[in-house]
């Protein structure tokens, strides 16, 4: 009985339709392989004549013997061709047009009494098979030329829709954006405010003759929220926000990038009060005469158009331009300059106050543990940006639903931390020795930066390999303004302090301390080329830097003084982590045995083992 319910449940629900887009070109295949099926059936029909199997094939006179002697069982007639089923066999012959079989037999004297005769009359099918065998060549030449015509058709629209633009509209219907969901950027918030009570009262600015902000520049690194503020901007105003890319004027024809230009602008002035948000504005504001292609780039055509729209604005128009890019230094002057980008709004990294901010933003919708501290997660994140800290919490969302918790922990976010710094952990097969040698890496990086007083404490030590390295060191970051010349050589012994203890234990160098040679390196690079930090004196001396097409300012010898002061600069801060690691070498040994028994060591194990960080004491004026 419950078997029968079930069933006729089961029978009573709705059928499921699913519905099924075809795209156009498939259509077009559909129709060509229906049209060439047809065809082939109508081949079909008008040759259904002609056998496929192997017919044996006799005279006439033959048959009209076998049905004398009533061999013959059924003659079946279709126009000329006679099949004839003798016993088992089956033969066929052929009569001439225009006779009749009856009249042969009767010739013959042969009676058809005993033989079945069945006559096949398709005179109508193939009168039918003729017209439309006559007919489907016209068909198929006519709707050839359609689709030719129609797709030069389409071509010509795609031409004429090539200076068309193709920015993305925010109308007041979107889900809008405000302030409130961003956090990190208050100065940068403060600036749009303005901006922002022009686009909904601008009455009160006109009346004390004020202008109108014809651009805002916002400058920062990647992932600060330029984009986001942008939109917030446009969500606390309630005007349309049209967005576009730099690189989404560029075409392969010339010209096109001034025509979308023109387009854009004309469409945000028949919306205005509207924003105007062109990212990465570098892509095609870009220093003129620095090509290679001379004036008539297309990249400095689209920018001259910008340059046009933008200082041709009437006073009285309530359309503001918003732009975005992390390279202000390649921008064109007359992009920049007052009356066109009136405002330069820079964005920065998150102090540990926006960071606290940022990750409550972004926590909302994830369930998170009671003992979940958003001050000391801000305070492990130092040098993250508003994306970076984004992509955190959703890495411990996933690793917490991987383990099937109901709620994300400090375990969790501090593993996503170190996934997003350093990469996901990779479970790599290594020997006994080399494994040895990884444990006394990081434990000279750990004894170098826990001996020195200006550096940061241990805030972790792994063996575990993640990304492309087999282990690694962290400190636990404080927030410093300044970098002074005494911090930055011991960063730089910190960072030698792995090979340090490879050579002191193995009497050996390995490969591994590749990546701490470079930047190493490049510490004491920026230091003697940058901020003037060598015997060299204080003068900037930075090739890289400059163009290709601007003089390099630094002669050879020059350049050969710039090398001694970096080899100088790294051997000292290679000679002081041997000193320190010579006179800790018990303690040495101690992290580096901790490291192989449990791979990784924690702030508090740390301490344990070697005792609190030595206070660093500020001498007083």
């Amino acid at each position: 009985m419950a078997a029968n319910g079930k069933k006729n449940h089961k029978n009573n629900k709705k059928p499921r339709i699913i519905k099924v887009k075809i795209n156009a070109s498939w259509k077009n295949a559909l129709i060509y392989a229906f049209l060439f099926l047809f065809a082939m059936f109508l081949f079909m029909g008008v040759n259904s004549q002609q056998p496929f199997e192997d017919v044996k094939t006799v005279p006439l006179s033959q048959v009209v013997t076998d049905v004398k002697l009533g061999k013959v069982s059924e003659i079946t007639i279709l126009d000329n061709k006679l099949t004839v089923k003798v016993g088992k066999d089956t033969l066929q012959s052929f009569k001439e047009t225009g006779t009749n079989v009856y009249q042969i037999f009767k010739d013959a004297g042969v009676q058809l009494d005993k033989t079945k005769v069945v006559i096949k009359d398709q005179t109508g099918l193939n009168n039918w098979l003729n017209i439309i065998s006559s007919i489907l060549p016209i068909i198929l030449m006519v709707a050839f030329f359609y689709f030719i015509f129609r797709q030069a058709r389409g071509a010509q629209e795609n031409i004429f829709s090539f200076g068309k633009s193709s920015a993305k509209l925010f109308s007041k219907d979107t889900p809008r954006i405000s302030f409130a969901d961003v956090a990190g950027v208050d100065e940068a918030k403060q600036e749009l405010t303005e901006v922002v009570d022009f686009l909904k009262n601008p009455g009160k600015y006109k009346a004390m003759g004020a202008r109108t902000p014809k651009g805002v520049l916002m400058i920062g690194p990647s992932g600060t929220g330029k984009t986001l503020l942008a939109r917030a901007t446009a969500g606390e105003a309630g005007v349309p926000f049209f967005s576009m890319a730099g690189s989404e004027f560029m075409e392969m024809l010339v010209g096109v990038g001034a025509s979308r230009v023109r387009d854009l602008f004309s469409t945000a002035k028949k919306s205005q009060p509207a924003i105007i948000f062109i990212d990465e504005i570098d892509a095609i504001g870009r220093q003129r005469g620095s090509g290679l292609m001379g004036g008539h780039d297309e990249r400095e055509q689209t920018l001259n158009q910008i340059l046009v729209e933008m200082d041709g604005f009437t006073p009285n128009e309530q359309l503001v331009v918003m732009a975005a890019t992390n390279r202000p230094d390649v921008l064109d002057p007359a992009l920049i300059r007052p009356g066109r980008f009136d405002r330069r709004v820079a964005l920065d990294m998150p102090d540990v106050v926006g960071r606290e901010a940022i990750l409550t933003i972004h926590a909302r919708g994830k369930p998170f543990a009671s003992n979940v501290d958003w001050k000391k997660v801000a305070k492990r994140t130092v040098g993250f940006s508003g994306a970076d800290l984004e992509n955190m919490l959703n890495e411990a969302a996933i690793l917490a639903a991987r383990l099937a918790k109901k709620a994300i922990d400090t375990k969790d976010i501090e593993e996503a931390a170190t996934k997003v710094k350093l990469g996901p952990e990779k479970k790599r097969l290594q020997s006994e020795e080399d494994r040895r040698m990884t444990a006394y890496h990081e434990a000279g990086h750990a004894i170098v930066s826990w001996e020195m007083p200006h550096m940061d404490p241990i805030h972790r030590i792994s063996i575990v390999s993640r990304g492309m390295s087999l282990g690694h060191t962290m400190m636990e970051p404080t927030e410093h303004i300044h970098e002074t010349k005494t911090r930055l050589v011991e960063q730089i012994a910190v960072m030698l302090g792995g090979r340090a203890a490879e050579n002191m234990i193995f009497k050996e160098m390995t490969t591994g301390a590749s990546d701490d040679i470079a930047k190493a390196t490049q510490v004491a690079r920026t230091m003697v080329v940058e901020y003037g930090m060598s015997e060299l004196g204080p003068i900037n001396l930075d090739n890289d830097q400059r163009p290709f097409y601007e003089q390099k300012t630094v002669s050879p010898v020059m350049a050969s003084r710039i090398d001694d002061q970096i080899k100088k600069i790294t051997d000292a801060g290679y000679k002081s982590a041997v000193a320190v690691l010579a006179k800790l070498k018990d303690k040495l040994d101690i992290l580096a045995e901790e490291l192989l028994k449990k791979e990784t060591v924690d702030a508090d194990s740390f301490v344990k083992l070697l005792g609190p960080k030595k206070a660093l004491v500020i001498a007083k004026a």
